[in-house]
């Protein structure tokens, strides 16, 4: 996935928070959030919540669920797309002062909030491992569960019969433009029951979910959508004509982050082949790598005795990326299910941080998480001059993630750009079976 402007999450896609506290406040809640262990103070409490990010103007909304759970309290963000809804559980919770930081499931990220009245918080959301000082303000209202507060019975004076394409879900072929003029495609897909849902496809990963409304604003009918996975807040806004054969609206991602986008009803929309996108220079037909696993001391290289005789499937990942987050919750499941048929996986991490000790940190923290039970090596920062520099057989690396098929010889036999994931429905299934119908047919081999 991409990061915003996204070419990643990604991640992006999803960069939240609770209206900016004092620099004081926000120190000291942070020193708790890298090591304190305070118990979080009674601000949270259980049942749902709406929170709203503060950013260019907009407002960018999310839902969540607080919970008690053996006696401590935990956090889901949630969201809901084409295929259900997610849920992702925040445990780290800890407080200084009058302010209680909710870290970010896997990212390197937190919601740092305080009370400010009954049943209402405010505070930021920060991310650590930005490059620049990132934050966002953020408020939040207990018992609320409704995205766009505009009341989503105005679609009913839409006429029914331009809708029923909607409501069964339909593709759209888009095209993004960033504030400087560049472009790319992407595949739309829209639902519209019970409020909307969607997400959008690109080469290099997924928008992941996305839920919304159609709202009455100033006498027009307006799209939106947005979403909300701890390290990406998106939101997606274009007014809708009745047929809603087409659309051309704005797209807002965290703290900066816009581009223009257009959508125009194709059922053929499509992106380009995935396996296609990245391929081995001329000459090359093997990978060559040795980097030092997460666990200080051990490397991991193709070439050792445990992937002999085995097909191999190499993940190039990051645990900044909610696309990773995606597949690698397919992958490590299935990993465990697979390993006696003579398969193994290598994760291969390039993290923000070029130190080793604070990126290797992040990995084991994402491999406990999702129960990796997989090799995972630091492999280089997260930009695609480090994965190309260090692994130079490959040409025209786009995305992360990009899963790499080995055969029992070594050989590399097949290059997947991007992980549809599980927000994508239908594009989420045929990710999954073709990738069993790949490692099957090296097996057979």
């Amino acid at each position: 996935m991409k990061t915003f402007p996204i070419r990643l999450l990604a991640s992006a896609a999803l960069g939240l928070s609770l209206a900016a506290c004092s620099s004081n406040t926000d120190s000291s809640a942070e020193k708790v959030a890298a090591g304190g262990t305070a118990a979080a103070p009674p601000v949270l409490t259980p049942g749902p919540w709406r929170g709203a990010l503060a950013t260019q103007g907009q407002e960018i909304p999310f839902l969540f669920e607080v919970k008690t759970e053996a006696g401590k309290p935990v956090v889901y963000l949630i969201n809901k797309g084409l295929n259900g809804e997610e849920r992702l559980r925040c445990e780290e919770i800890s407080s200084a002062g009058d302010s209680t930081t909710i870290r970010m499931h896997a990212f390197d990220a937190a919601l740092v909030v305080r009370a400010d009245g009954k049943d209402k918080l405010k505070g930021t959301w920060v991310k650590y491992d930005s490059k620049e000082s990132y934050r966002v303000p953020l408020t939040a209202t207990a018992g609320e569960q409704i995205l766009f507060r505009e009341d989503g019975t105005n679609i009913g004076k839409i006429t029914p019969g331009h809708l029923t394409e909607l409501t069964k879900g339909v593709t759209y072929r888009v095209n993004f433009k960033d504030d400087k003029g560049k472009t790319y495609p992407a595949v739309g897909i829209f639902k519209i029951q019970n409020g909307a849902t969607g997400t959008f496809l690109t080469s290099t990963g997924d928008y992941r979910y996305l839920s919304g409304s159609i709202e009455m604003i100033k006498n027009e009918f307006r799209f939106s959508l947005s979403t909300f996975d701890g390290n990406h807040a998106f939101l997606f806004h274009a007014p809708f004509d009745n047929a809603g054969k087409s659309f051309k609206g704005d797209f807002y991602s965290g703290k900066s982050g816009h581009e223009t986008w257009t959508a125009v009803l194709d059922p053929k929309a499509k992106l380009p082949d995935a396996d296609t996108l990245t391929y081995l220079k001329k000459g090359e037909s093997r990978l060559n790598f040795k980097f030092p696993n997460v666990f200080e001391g051990g490397a991991v290289s193709p070439t050792d005795p445990k992937y002999r005789g085995k097909v191999v499937v190499v993940q190039i990942l990051g645990s900044w990326c909610p696309n990773c987050m995606d597949e690698t919750n397919f992958l490590a499941p299935w990993y465990e299910k697979n390993k006696a048929r003579g398969v193994e996986v290598i994760g291969l991490g390039y993290e923000r941080s070029p130190d080793y000790k604070v990126a290797s940190a992040r990995l084991r923290a994402m491999r406990e998480r999702f129960n990796i039970g997989y090799d995972v090596a630091v492999a280089g920062v997260s930009n695609k001059d480090s994965v190309a520099k260090s692994l130079p057989q490959l040409a025209k690396f786009l995305a992360f993630p990009t899963t790499i098929f080995l055969d029992k010889k070594g050989n590399v036999r097949k290059i997947h750009t991007g992980f549809a994931g599980p927000g994508t429905g239908k594009y989420y299934q045929e990710e999954v079976a073709g990738f069993n119908r790949e490692v099957d047919k090296l097996l057979k081999e």
